[in-house]
Formats: structure tokens, sequence, C-alpha cells
């Protein structure tokens, strides 16, 4: 039926009516989070340049009453496994290939194929289902040199289609879109037309939280953080978002230094850095509560937690089979 079986909210009247499950694969930083967020229509997904951006698996709903219904299914970037964590991602990615309608593989816009992409190419090899090949990024080359780099990855697999575009301005969104559709079945919609995503309020402030901490910190650091919202209330007769969160580090010294130590690194000089993740976090989540927020930080080490099955599941890393 799809990504998980799911109580449809009834058959359109429209005999035109299509819906069905669309994935974005690729390498870390291509571009996927941002593209579903253009899809959409508003931000869900968090970006950053970093690799490992997205750990889990986001669902966001798009739905066109005459057309139909799509469901994106974004996915954490393919990389090599390290760690529990990356292992946990990886299977993510596998699962989901063999549980949706339709798949999305964005590459950048480079002439030579990558090993990586080329392990990429074989897995898809293996699928039935249809596959579009996404260029992105195509604003960083001219329309010239953008020709021998479809025609090097059209020589890597079979494609259903292959569409440039650039995710980050929007250019030829709307031709994917339509190409969408046209690879969807005929069905009814899986989620009430209001639904945008199966993340909750929590789940999204805890990945805003998160996202703003990539953004600032050094590149040791990003992989080995989790971030938890603890409380999130409005406050009785005001129009006020109380919200509590913490962020884990996985070490409390960097490179063995005691005095760079990674909670340090997070809080910063006199607290510097932890209130510009959170300054910047609160410019978002009162974007997407509607309210002002008081957002309160605190930072927790919670040693090797990305090898650990248990802390793992603790940051909301699951298996499917956990989360029924």
């Amino acid at each position: 039926m799809g990504i998980e079986d799911l109580d449809s909210p009834g058959q359109s009247q429209n005999s035109s009516f299509k819906s069905g499950f669309v994935t974005m694969i690729g390498r870390p930083n291509v571009g996927k989070s941002t593209l579903m967020n253009q899809l959409i229509g508003q931000k869900i997904a968090i970006t950053s340049n970093k690799p490992q951006t997205t750990r889990n698996r986001i669902k966001t709903v798009y739905t066109d009453k005459e057309r139909g219904q799509i469901v994106f299914v974004d996915t954490p970037g393919i990389h090599k496994a390290k760690n529990r964590l990356g292992e946990y991602m990886m299977k993510v990615v596998k699962e989901t290939l063999g549980d949706v309608d339709l798949v999305l593989w964005l590459v950048e816009p480079k002439n030579k194929v990558s090993e990586d992409d080329l392990k990429i190419a074989e897995t898809l090899s293996q699928i039935d289902q249809p596959v579009i090949l996404i260029i992105n990024k195509c604003d960083m080359v001219s329309r010239d040199a953008l020709l021998p780099i479809i025609e090097a990855y059209r020589h890597a697999g079979e494609f259903a289609e292959i569409i440039p575009l650039s995710a980050r301005k929007g250019t030829n969104c709307d031709d994917l879109m339509d190409t969408i559709y046209k690879y969807l079945p005929y069905g009814p919609a899986f989620y009430d037309e209001d639904t945008v995503t199966d993340q909750t309020e929590r789940e999204i402030v805890a990945e805003i939280i998160r996202e703003k901490s990539l953004y600032v910190l050094q590149d040791e650091i990003p992989h080995g953080i989790a971030v938890t919202v603890d409380k999130m209330h409005p406050r009785k007769g005001k129009h006020l978002m109380d919200i509590e969160a913490t962020i884990y580090c996985e070490r409390e010294s960097h490179k063995g230094i005691e005095r760079e130590s990674h909670k340090g690194i997070i809080i910063g000089k006199k607290g510097a850095m932890l209130k510009r993740i959170g300054t910047d976090a609160r410019y978002e989540i009162e974007k997407l509560t509607g309210m002002h927020c008081d957002l309160k930080l605190w930072v927790k080490v919670r040693k090797n937690w990305r090898d650990s099955e248990a802390q793992l599941k603790n940051f909301g890393y699951r298996e499917k089979n956990d989360e029924e």
C-alpha cells in the first residue's frame, strides 16, 4: 500500500486523482531536504552544508485537489556507516526504496560520475520502481556545460526521466511536479488534505535547534549532537510558548584536551555560542508556532551515544517495528 498501512480519509470523487509515495535519495549534502521544502512550499526538513544533516525518514504531504496527493519521503544521505547511528540511517534508506512508488535520485552537476554514485546506480538497478534522475544545483553551471553532465549520467543507469533543476532557486520544480504526477498510480489520498507532515511539533522544534547548532559549531562536533525537547507548552493567559530543550554532545573532551570540551564549545565563552543557537532557533520556532517563544537550552554529555542502541532509541532513532 505504501510506506505504512494508513487509513485513507476517503476516495476523491475525481476519477483522475492520483496518490503515491515518492522518496528522495542521494549522497549527503546534495540538496534533498532543500528540494522537499521547495516542493511543499514551506520548511519541514532542516538543511545545512554539513553531511548527515537528515537522520530520520521524514514524510511531507503535498495535496492538489484536482491532480492528487504526493507523500514525499526524505531520507538520510547515502554514506558508509561508521557507527550504529550510521547503520540505522542506511537501513532507513534501503527500507524506503522498496516501499515507494517513485524514486528521485539527486546528484550534483559534475562531468564525471563518482564511485559513490555508481554504487547508488547499482542499487537502483535492482528495484522495480521508476527512477527520475535529478541534476540539482544546475544554476551553478552553464547550459552548455549541462549537456555533457546529462550524457555522463545517462550511461550510469536506466532512468524514466532526467531533469536538471535548482532546488534552492526553484528552477524547473514545476516541471518536476508535473513529471511526478505522470508516474503516480490512480487512487485515493492517504492523508487529509490539510496534513503537511508526519512530524510532531516537538520533533520539528528539536530539529530546528539541531539545524542552528550545525550552522555555528565546528565540523567535529555536529555529527555527535542530538536534541530533545523536554517541555513545550503555551503559557496560560499569554501568547507565549515555553520551551525547554537539551543539546546532547558525545564527548566531554575535544581531542583529549579537557579545556576544549565539546560541552564547553557548544556553550561558548560566557555562554555566547549557546545564546546564538537559541536566538537563531527562536526565530524559526516562532514562525512555526505563530507565538512568541521563551526558549531555554541546556547542554549535557552522553558518551558515545551514536554507538548505543538504547540511546539511539531515546533520541528517536527507532526501527519501524519499534514504533508500532
